[in-house]
């Protein structure tokens, strides 16, 4: 997958170190059906079942430089699929011997399909990510967020609202906090400044498959 990374870097997709350097050790191929392990290296959407895709490595490096992940950050991570932006996520927070106590990065993930939830955590499972208490896996609704385990430094939502942004991922972000998330055919960055206000920032031009919720 180095070409299809090399790419994304020389496009200026990629530009983050600790990102790259999460892209590079994290294989896309690690986290698609046994039908489509040969198109790993293709800059588009493939499909993984169940109406869903695994995203197009040029958008989960928008999103995830537009994220800011870092090491130490706790991150709720909504619609998570075939597991592979879980994977990247706790590749990047999940780094570091010298964070504060209790400062270990964590990665809560969030997939409504039964049968894709154990997809996602199978393939995360080949890093040992849950083995290190990295990640956990919750078969449920994540527009609700995890209230449980707030608040989160970021939050990272993989398919498209059709409505404006859940008060529940708002109420339980730290103030600083972003959150990356796909609202109709654009996505969007909420940078909380405060209990109350947020900057948000648009970014059109994109296609989802749209977020499966109980509602």
């Amino acid at each position: 997958m180095s070409n299809l990374i090399d790419n994304l870097i020389e496009q200026g997709w990629l530009k983050t170190p600790r990102i790259i350097e999460a892209f590079r050790k994290i294989k896309r191929k690690d986290f698609l059906p046994e039908n489509a392990k040969h198109l790993s290296e293709l800059n588009e959407a493939l499909p993984i079942g169940f109406g869903q895709t695994i995203s197009q490595p040029l958008v989960v490096a928008f999103m995830m430089e537009k994220l800011e992940p870092d090491v130490g950050d706790r991150v709720l991570d909504i619609g998570s699929g075939s597991g592979w932006t879980t994977a990247l996520l706790a590749e990047i927070v999940g780094k570091g011997k010298t964070l504060p106590a209790g400062r270990q990065g964590k990665v809560f993930s969030f997939e409504i399909i039964p049968e894709l939830m154990e997809f996602g955590k199978k393939n995360v499972e080949k890093y040992n990510f849950l083995e290190k208490g990295i990640v956990k896996f919750f078969c449920d609704d994540g527009s609700k967020g995890y209230r449980e385990k707030a608040p989160y430094d970021k939050i990272l939502v993989s398919a498209a609202l059709h409505k404006e942004l859940p008060q529940a991922w708002k109420r339980q972000l730290e103030v600083q906090g972003r959150i990356v998330v796909p609202i109709g055919s654009s996505i969007w960055l909420f940078v909380k400044k405060s209990e109350d206000e947020f900057q948000q920032y648009e970014y059109p031009g994109f296609a989802f498959v749209p977020l499966v919720s109980k509602e």
